[in-house]
């Protein structure tokens, strides 16, 4: 079973019980030895041929039809025997030939109540139940997203070159809010493969994902007359390749979801930048994958919207108490200071107090003000493409 890929089935089959539920739900793969006798609802068979191979030799569109099929003879079935209508199955066992997996499905939503028209009182448990995945999630901004989601009842994918600190964080989330609530893995972004093998992660710890915010990135300031090609290069692998990278693997799953479940919208969220709505001096590497960055959040927007998914950046102001800014190796106070971004400045409080001093709210950006504008694009369904600031006033949209 390890072998399989669960990126094809998994969410076109949580699909179906989200369509079925009009909740969020999870699948977790279960041993065959886990099936058990007695159950409440009907076991759920299926078999669909194709459907393990790698890559699958049939399609989504036939494999949804199929699902769908089976489904509404065993939810016949179910209510024959008395079972509750809005009950799932306990156990689901696909079968491709010799290969058989059996899912365990679960609504992990118990307080979601569709708010009226017209409300916003559904934005404090958006994204209740749902499965999110956050890249750089293990420290900085990405920490406080994680941290913030997990608060609210997601279940988090916490992707990372640190693994040990995305493995730590799980296990104080877990703690925290109980068993299955946070998955850590191992990601490079610029690498197609390691993000390819992410999504597989998530698919088969969880089922698919509702939610992506794809947060990490790098910045290395420099003049362009003195930046080397190299640095130039890894900023934007990171920044804009990586950010295709996520978008592509992410739209996938998501699609397949969308295949069952076509009323369901799903997000994917970009941390972008103030540098990408306004040019930054001496950091070209960065502003310009930035701008890039939105360039590709309206694009993938347009297209992607036929399969209910939403695609928006946020666009934080300065960040200052996070390790990007105050590492006191590589942070950008300590950079600024060395490339003489900031004229005048003789030490790492001065090049604070200029940035400080840019805001009309007269301080950096915290972890808070972009959950919340997170929650808004989530929860606001007629809205995509869109490059939203969050920056205390520095930079207003015309």
């Amino acid at each position: 079973m390890s072998d399989i890929d669960h990126r094809f089935i998994a969410p076109l089959l949580r699909g179906l019980f989200i369509g079925a539920s009009g909740l969020p739900v999870t699948l977790d793969v279960r041993e065959p030895s886990a099936r058990r006798a007695g159950r409440l609802a009907p076991e759920f068979n299926v078999s669909i041929p194709g459907a393990y191979a790698s890559p699958p030799t049939v399609d989504e569109a036939a494999a949804a039809n199929v699902l769908r099929t089976e489904f509404a003879a065993w939810r016949a079935r179910a209510d024959a025997a008395g079972i509750p209508h809005d009950a799932l199955p306990e156990t689901v066992v696909v079968k491709d030939g010799a290969a058989t997996v059996v899912y365990h499905p679960e609504i992990r939503c118990v307080h979601a109540v569709k708010a009226a028209p017209g409300s916003a009182a559904n934005r404090g448990r958006v994204v209740e139940g749902r499965i999110a995945l956050v890249t750089g999630g293990a420290q900085g901004f990405g920490e406080e997203i994680v941290r913030g989601l997990a608060a609210s009842g997601a279940i988090v994918v916490i992707a990372d070159l640190n693994l040990a600190g995305a493995a730590k964080l799980a296990a104080e989330l877990e703690a925290l809010y109980g068993p299955r609530i946070a998955f850590p893995v191992k990601v490079d972004v610029a690498d197609p493969e390691s993000v390819a093998a992410m999504f597989a992660v998530a698919a088969r710890a969880a089922g698919g994902v509702d939610l992506v915010v794809s947060n990490a990135g790098v910045l290395k300031a420099g003049s362009v007359l003195e930046q080397d090609a190299a640095s130039f290069k890894f900023v934007t692998d990171v920044n804009y390749v990586g950010f295709f990278n996520i978008t592509k693997n992410a739209a996938l799953l998501m699609r397949r979801q969308n295949r069952t479940a076509p009323d369901w919208k799903t997000d994917i969220v970009q941390i972008n930048s103030k540098s990408g709505l306004q040019g930054s001096n001496k950091n070209a590497a960065y502003a310009g994958s930035k701008f890039g960055g939105i360039g590709l959040v309206q694009s993938f927007a347009l297209e992607l919207i036929e399969y209910g998914i939403k695609v928006n950046a946020i666009c934080p102001g300065n960040f200052l108490d996070g390790p990007l800014w105050s590492d006191p190796e590589k942070g950008l106070f300590v950079q600024y200071l060395r490339s003489g971004k900031v004229p005048g400045a003789k030490n790492v409080a001065d090049v604070r107090a200029f940035y400080e001093a840019k805001v009309p709210m007269q301080r950096g950006c915290e972890g808070p003000d972009v959950m919340r504008a997170l929650y808004y694009l989530v929860e606001q369904e007629y809205e995509t493409g869109q490059a939203l600031p969050v920056t205390g006033g520095q930079v207003m949209l015309n």
